[in-house]
């Protein structure tokens, strides 16, 4: 092994070390043939405020629904928690799962969301939930970035890997 490639192995130990939880792609790329691979396209969604007397008028709950469009054809039903004001500070997390096809590959699997903003400054990370996908896409791990345009219109980028079909 040259230098940069022992550079890059120490690179990823440590990253694996200090941040495993925030970069899925690491325990992957130690995988023997396992390959990141790139996925893109759209997504129309739905939410629909969940409403509940009793709980505090602070924290709101949504479900929502997606459809989507490109390397990712399928559709997705999620869950919301929220707290703040979304144009300023505030947190949520959420839950979706995943039914369709990843670049023809069928199945289903979990993402995971957590956001944060900041005085306007948002952070989002969206990941696969470990050994949530079934049928072919079993071994799926990823993380997913949103983006959403001037006109409101939602696309996405998948960062993931997936081992080889048999």
């Amino acid at each position: 092994m040259g230098r940069s490639g022992a550079v890059l192995v120490f690179c990823l130990s440590i990253t694996a070390v200090l941040w495993p939880s925030t970069h899925p792609l690491v325990a992957a790329a130690f995988q023997k043939g396992a390959a990141i691979n790139h996925a893109t396209g759209t997504f129309d969604v739905k939410l629909t405020p969940q409403t509940d007397d009793k709980g505090d008028p602070a924290l709101s709950r949504m479900t929502f629904d997606k459809q989507f469009h490109g390397d990712l054809e399928g559709t997705s039903k999620g869950q919301m928690l929220a707290a703040g004001d979304p144009k300023t500070s505030g947190v949520y997390v959420a839950i979706e799962k995943f039914n369709g096809t990843l670049k023809g590959r069928s199945g289903t699997f979990i993402l995971h969301h957590t956001g944060l903003m900041t005085r306007g400054a948002p952070q989002l990370s969206i990941e696969v939930v470990p050994d949530s996908g079934a049928g072919q896409l079993t071994g799926l791990t990823g993380k997913l970035i949103i983006k959403i345009a001037a006109d409101g219109k939602h696309s996405y980028e998948f960062e993931y890997t997936l081992p080889e079909t048999k």
